[in-house]
């Protein structure tokens, strides 16, 4: 009897597993952490060249909505972040990066940023 439970549990597991990882995959499939980085990378290169007054960020993750962000990043639309020139040169693979970090950390996310 408990080897036919242990069975069935089993089973359950491999069933539902994957369908859970499946929901908690939802939302840009970059990299957050490197998104993170590589957003104050850019801010500290247009920083060092100039164009902005402090090497720390001025636009935060928790200044939008999951869904604003989305409309910025999928209109390419970066001006309220300054750096152009920095923005332009980024690969798309960055921006992914970048855009996932902000999705992620966004006012209306489950753990918002808390600080700049």
């Amino acid at each position: 009897m408990f080897k036919k439970m242990m069975i069935a549990a089993v089973l359950v597991m491999f069933t539902l597993g994957p369908v859970g990882a499946a929901f908690a995959a939802e939302g840009p499939a970059g990299n957050k952490r490197k998104g993170k980085y590589t957003y104050r990378k850019l801010v500290k290169a247009c920083f060092e060249r100039g164009a902005v007054e402090s090497a720390s960020p001025k636009v935060s993750p928790a200044d939008k909505k999951m869904a604003e962000w989305t409309a910025v990043f999928e209109g390419r639309d970066f001006s309220a972040f300054g750096c152009d020139q920095e923005w332009a040169n980024a690969k798309d693979k960055d921006i992914l990066d970048i855009y996932s970090y902000f999705y992620s950390f966004a006012a209306d996310s489950p753990t918002p940023a808390t600080c700049k």
